[in-house]
């Protein structure tokens, strides 16, 4: 064993050990879509005179965390995203409603003066301009008379033009200027006076100006008599009045009450204290706030959904582990092996940085694992390659030379999906997110067990004299089914190259064709608007839910079967008491209905959405051109996005054809297909530039042919590594994966086209008018440029001569 290798056998035990240990002793941080509750996004606004950025927003996120844990909900999360947005989370919270009344009530708390009894004004009139009841605009008869018959005392009537609101028993009172905010509350508290037997009452502490104005203000009340509606002081929150006390009758007039003595008393019970405390004390938001995301997951589907990944997980793990030890035999053993510590790497390195797993996150990491084989596969058939062009050289020596040429192709196939994990986190949305880190640590961790893990084992077999004399048994001394079938037939493939992109525009008329026919079916994600997902306790059809919920008032809801028996309603603006309404409509028709999934989008959101995916997928191609014509030349660059747009079209119409919805989750998929498509391509433009600076004076397509059916093998295998978690995914994952598998599953075969019929023969038409000469022998080929492919020394080969 070389000392090379003992490093990574030790690091491998090392890193291996303290995953196993995190994995035993800390549990993951599920996300809500997985463990069940609500998550609500919050964009606070600007007002005439506080402008919402990060300080305002700050303080408005620590009210509203007040006020969110006198609900009593379980750990609770509030974090500030961007300058001006608050994300609520909610555990095990299935009905938000009074999460959302608490959270809505998001004017400033003001305090107002009563001026006496408040009048309706009529809306009717009669054509001559009096009311269609008699009175006047001021609820008085002709004669000057009150409703009652009496005469008004002049000081006692209010101006019309005041604000006019219902009391807490309904009556109409007249109110004043506000005289101070919520702001000048310092605190508010519920409590049961049993020495004075005024049962439970909410005590209040005003800071030091607002003390004053509150002295003032209740000083002023006090000069009416008692009874006098005018002695009242109106807490008013959202254009509400949420309290309306009288000033005590031992109070003197223009003497008021002293902040710390300030006590509001009534007919309360515990929860009425509370409630009016957290309101008085909370309702001072610095800025106002809008819902424009809310999303209720019930725990039934968050752990279905786990369930389903797991399984997924394991078959497809065991499947891939399967096939690749039936095609490299030993060393494919010994890959799966590897394979199954990055699952243990992957997972450890989630829990220890505390990231939050989503339902996209979790199929990411699903994903993750049939991709962690590439690496694996890149460098055994480049071994297969070293062993059938020196068929003398040892094993270990073959292995090493294909750990080598391969990583060229590695860094830059991992690097261009690191590039749509970075797109994905930092222009995704909500649980997207969490897809592009997950994304990420299994790239990182795949490099980590094909590079050091995978590459300690195979080392280790290599140096056994059984594993190099026996060359059926370790996998890679000889050639493999695919390559030996491409090498007898040597198929001509681009002897007229614009044939392969004729198909190719085709297919994307095609496609083309269904998005302007059929059109696409932006989910409630990018449209805005409101989709729930119920199951009922008894069967209920389409047509006949659609009925009772037409019935409730709700005419232009969608209906649509989900899931198992499930239904799924689509509408446009729809509050949580209107949910509530139609939840009980269908309850009339299929019995206990539980809410298994809502999603509620804001219209600005739904704008804000739609333009980020473009973005995103604009930044993509970008992106990724950036760095193809940095490490390749820039025909090579061009050809990969055409492909990586060729596939994108195919999928979007694929989906349009098919009257799937197109939503976040696709957008996830969407940039991984890209991610995997210039992936594809790098690896057969590797070979191309290799061949070519090798052979400077043979024709491009005949590099190019030669390029394509070496890497075909690496495609095919890596491929089928991937489809087999995929179809797990769809068939196990229910409707919430199944979308995103598809999607995935149809940009790995229209990829693995395009790497191949339309990556390259787009780079050879481009070719014919480029001026670039070949590239420099020896470049990325994994060896210092200016050094001789003949100057290389067998890895074991100490120098010495006789």
């Amino acid at each position: 064993m070389t000392r090379a290798t003992a490093v990574r056998a030790v690091l491998a035990v090392a890193v291996l050990l303290v995953s196993v240990f995190i994995t035993l002793t800390m549990s993951p941080r599920l996300g809500l879509d997985l463990q069940g509750g609500t998550r609500i996004v919050l964009q606070a606004r600007d007002t005439a005179t506080v402008e919402a950025d990060r300080e305002t927003t700050d303080r408005t996120l620590e009210v509203l965390r007040q006020r969110i844990d006198s609900l009593g909900v379980s750990e609770p999360t509030l974090t500030r995203s961007g300058e001006d947005r608050i994300i609520v989370e909610l555990p095990d919270v299935q009905d938000p409603r009074q999460a959302a009344e608490v959270i809505g009530r998001t004017a400033q708390l003001t305090f107002h003066a009563v001026e006496g009894p408040g009048t309706e004004k009529p809306e009717e009139k009669t054509p001559d301009g009096e009311p269609s009841d008699g009175k006047t605009p001021d609820g008085k008869t002709p004669d000057g008379k009150t409703p009652d018959g009496k005469t008004p005392d002049p000081d006692t009537v209010p101006d019309p033009d005041r604000l006019t609101l219902p009391d807490e028993q309904g009556r109409l009172l007249a109110l004043g200027e506000p005289r101070l905010s919520g702001a000048g509350v310092e605190d508010a508290k519920a409590a049961f006076d049993a020495q004075g037997g005024a049962g439970w009452a909410v005590s209040l502490e005003f800071r030091k100006g607002a003390g004053q104005d509150w002295k003032k203000l209740t000083g002023e009340a006090a000069c009416h008599p008692a009874g006098d509606d005018r002695r009242r002081v109106a807490i008013v929150l959202d254009e509400k009045v949420i309290s309306s006390p009288q000033v005590d009758p031992s109070v003197g007039c223009r003497a008021g009450l002293p902040s710390g003595a300030t006590q509001i008393t009534g007919s309360f019970s515990a929860d009425e204290a509370r409630d009016l405390a957290l309101l008085v004390k909370g309702g001072a938001l610095p800025v106002p706030v809008e819902i424009v995301e809310q999303r209720t997951v019930g725990p039934t589907l968050g752990a279905a959904a786990i369930d389903a990944s797991a399984q997924a997980a394991l078959i497809g793990a065991a499947a891939t582990a399967l096939f690749i030890t039936v095609v490299y035999r030993l060393f494919g053993a010994l890959a799966a092996v590897a394979l199954g510590a990055y699952g243990v790497i992957s997972y450890a390195a989630l829990v220890s940085l505390g990231v939050t797993l989503t339902l996209p996150g979790l199929a990411g990491f699903v994903l993750a694992i049939g991709m962690a084989v590439d690496a694996n596969v890149l460098v055994f058939e480049r071994a297969r390659e070293e062993c059938a062009d020196r068929p003398k050289r040892s094993l270990r020596s073959a292995l090493t030379t294909g750990f080598q040429k391969a990583w060229s192709a590695v860094a830059d196939s991992n690097a261009t999906t690191l590039i749509a994990a970075g797109l994905l986190f930092f222009l995704g949305s909500g649980p997207v997110k969490g897809f592009g880190v997950t994304l990420a640590i299994g790239v990182a961790a795949s490099m980590f067990s094909a590079l050091v893990i995978a590459r300690a084992l195979t080392e280790i077999a290599a140096n056994s004299r059984f594993v190099g004399d026996y060359r059926n048994v370790n996998g890679i001394a000889r050639p493999g089914a695919v390559r030996t079938w491409l090498a007898r037939k040597d198929p001509k493939l681009f002897r007229n190259p614009a044939r392969w992109l004729v198909v190719s525009a085709a297919l994307v008329a095609v496609a083309v064709a269904g998005i302007v026919v059929r059109g696409v079916d932006l989910g409630v994600e990018f449209t805005g608007g409101r989709l729930v997902e119920y199951s009922t306790s008894r069967p209920v059809d389409v047509e006949t839910a659609r009925d009772s919920i037409a019935a409730a008032g709700f005419g232009d809801a969608e209906v649509t079967t989900a899931g198992d028996g499930d239904l799924s309603v689509r509408t446009g603006k729809l509050d949580n008491d209107g949910e509530h309404a139609l939840r009980t409509a269908l309850a009339e028709e299929g019995g206990e209905t539980t809410k298994v999934r809502d999603e509620l989008i804001g219209p600005s959101l739904g704008d804000e959405l739609r333009r980020n995916a473009l973005i995103a997928l604009g930044v993509a191609v970008a992106v990724q051109l950036a760095y193809l014509a940095v490490r390749f030349r820039w025909t090579f660059a061009v050809a990969s996005v055409v492909a990586m747009a060729h596939d994108v079209i195919l999928v979007v119409g694929a989906f349009a054809w098919l009257g799937r919805p197109v939503d976040g989750i696709f957008l996830a998929a969407l940039l991984t297909v890209i991610g995997y498509s210039v992936n594809d391509s790098v690896v057969v433009f590797d070979r191309v530039r290799e061949l070519w600076g090798a052979n400077r004076r043979t024709p491009l397509d005949t590099i190019a042919r030669r390029a394509v059916l070496q890497t075909v093998p690496r495609t095919v295998n890596t491929g089928m590594g991937a489809l087999f978690i995929l179809v797990a995914l769809a068939v196990l994952g229910g409707d919430s994966l199944a979308d995103f598998a598809l999607a995935l599953l149809i940009g790995i075969v229209v990829g693995t086209w395009s790497s191949v019929f339309t990556a390259v023969p787009g780079a050879l038409a481009l070719e014919r008018s480029a001026k670039a000469p070949p590239p420099a022998p020896g470049k990325g080929k994994g060896t210092p440029r200016g050094t001789a492919r003949a100057t290389r020394r067998d890895p074991l080969d100490n120098g010495a001569r006789v």
